[in-house]
């Protein structure tokens, strides 16, 4: 009709409904609070997508993020361009590794622009294996098809630029996720404390350094009483260094570390908790860390892309040596023996870093601007 405003529709392409819930639900109500209309697509698992549907139309697409099969893979890129020829969507925002590559591809082809975030190169490229040579072509040609790449730290960027993989014009750096620090406020530590608490917020598998958390826990056990080491995350996720569940189940009854399983409130983990820690192999801009600090609690991890983004050692945490348990052990004792006032010290800058350079709002502003130049 004459005089009606055409609303314009964005795709929000993620390769699991928990990470677009936890991680994507913020900026998606911006967009719709700018009279967008948004639609997130990603595989239905009937818990975190029934929440999505609560406020935005889902659309399922059966992405496997562990899978390596060719045929499972053209079948998403077939159901993608149909999907996408459907809706007209004016623009995609991709995450996530088979996201970022195929949505890219398709939309191209149906002339829709998009958005990719590179959130992480994760285990396919900690362990190079010809499995890392097809991504890395893949990421190329999709990249070339792609509008525009957020990255979310600059080592992960000036990799891909030193391959040849995106060009430099095409590319900017935004603050991960970001963090919402209005809901990641400040726990009190200066309560008496009976038990120290560590914990680990990850899935539960090697690449994340949790048999070095073990080992460390083994370490400081056998001098401390008084200290307990948190593993709170997903087990049996599809990944080939995937943890087995009876073996954490096995060292939770054991006593060596307190399995919380899985949780909506990590807030109330958090703020049980003295310290975070993350001994992961590589990152793109780990959410733990970041809500950590944003709940001012000192934070240790591994000296490797994206932990060391958001760690300025010895200021709001300490960073250890990779693959390394005796180092993480050191690092986790030094915070352990640490006086309340330090530990707070540490906190009060965590908090000040995450809302001068990570809160979620500057993310969010980044794709907003960047989206409405692209569709005036």
């Amino acid at each position: 009709m004459e005089g009606v405003a055409i609303m314009k529709k964005v795709a929000v392409v993620i390769n699991s409904a928990w990470q677009g819930y936890n991680f994507r639900l913020n900026l998606a109500r911006a967009f719709k609070n700018n009279d967008y209309k948004v639609i997130f697509i990603a595989p239905d698992d009937r818990k975190y997508s029934k929440k999505i549907k609560q406020e935005f139309e889902f659309i399922h697409i059966p992405f496997n993020a562990g899978g390596i099969s060719p045929i499972q893979d053209l079948k998403v890129c077939y159901l993608l361009h149909k999907i996408y020829k459907e809706n007209r969507f004016d623009i995609v925002l991709n995450f996530t590794i088979k996201p970022n590559i195929y949505s890219s591809i398709v939309a191209r082809l149906l002339n829709i622009k998009s958005i990719n975030n590179i959130t992480g190169l994760g285990t396919v490229f900690i362990e190079k294996t010809f499995v890392t040579n097809v991504v890395m072509l893949l990421y190329r040609i999709s990249l070339f098809f792609s509008t525009h790449v957020f990255f979310q730290n600059s080592e992960d960027k000036d990799y891909f630029l030193s391959k040849g993989l995106v060009t430099k014009k095409k590319c900017s750096l935004i603050p991960g996720s970001g963090v919402d620090t209005k809901k990641f406020t400040p726990v009190c530590n200066e309560r008496r404390i009976d038990t120290f608490k560590f914990l680990l917020v990850a899935r539960v598998i090697r690449d994340k350094g949790i048999l070095e958390y073990i080992d460390a826990a083994y370490l400081l056990k056998k001098k401390y009483k008084n200290i307990e080491f948190g593993l709170l995350g997903e087990l049996g996720s599809i990944n080939r260094t995937s943890i087995p569940e009876e073996k954490i189940l096995k060292l939770h009854n054991n006593g060596i570390i307190n399995y919380k399983g899985m949780t909506d409130n990590v807030i109330e983990q958090l703020a049980n908790s003295n310290c975070v820690v993350l001994p992961s192999y590589r990152e793109g801009c780990p959410r733990s860390l970041m809500e950590a600090s944003s709940m001012a609690l000192p934070i240790v991890a591994t000296d490797v892309v994206g932990c060391r983004y958001i760690i300025d050692d010895g200021i709001n945490g300490l960073l250890c040596h990779v693959r390394d348990s005796y180092d993480l052990a050191l690092k986790m004792e030094k915070i352990f023996n640490m006086s309340i006032k330090d530990r707070n010290r540490m906190g009060k800058f965590g908090r000040e870093k995450m809302i001068n350079e990570f809160d979620e709002s500057i993310v969010i502003k980044e794709y907003m601007n960047f989206v409405n130049k692209l569709i005036k």
